[in-house]
Order: C-alpha cells, then sequence, then structure tokens
C-alpha cells in the first residue's frame, strides 16, 4: 500500500531529461491528487507555471516550519 505524502513541498533531485521543466535543488509545491501519488508520481507546478507530475524519485519531501509554509502557500 502506498502511503499519501504528508508533506505540502518537495525538493527536486533529479532533472534529467526535463532541464526545463525542473530545478535541482528548487523548492515545488505539490497539488493535491491521490491518483497520481498512488502511481509513484509527484503533482505539483513547474517552472512553466503548468500542473506536472514527475516520478516521485526525482523528489525529496521536506516538512517546513508552519510559518515558512503558510508564508509560501499565501505566496502561490
Amino acid at each position: 500500500m502506498t502511503q499519501k505524502l504528508q508533506a505540502k513541498f518537495v525538493i527536486c533531485l533529479n532533472n534529467q531529461g526535463y532541464e526545463a521543466s525542473l530545478e535541482v535543488g528548487k523548492l515545488y509545491r505539490l497539488i493535491d491528487d491521490e491518483e497520481a501519488q498512488i502511481n509513484g508520481l509527484i503533482p505539483g507546478i513547474d517552472e512553466s507555471g503548468a500542473d506536472y507530475a514527475f516520478s516521485a524519485q526525482r523528489f525529496y519531501a521536506v516538512e517546513l516550519l508552519q510559518n515558512v509554509e503558510e508564508a509560501l502557500l499565501v505566496k502561490s
């Protein structure tokens, strides 16, 4: 059984083949998409501002301090 990610943000660790869409080391906001997560994908917003779903292996989920997370979610 696949666990749903609790984090709202991930850091890109690998952009190979998607250099125009992803930036290594950049923090990306997740979009709530349980189906994508069940299929091993990370749903989010890429460099163009479009919704995407890339392999979860490209990212590392991070939990931020509540005030930082709130500030980033308001900005998004």
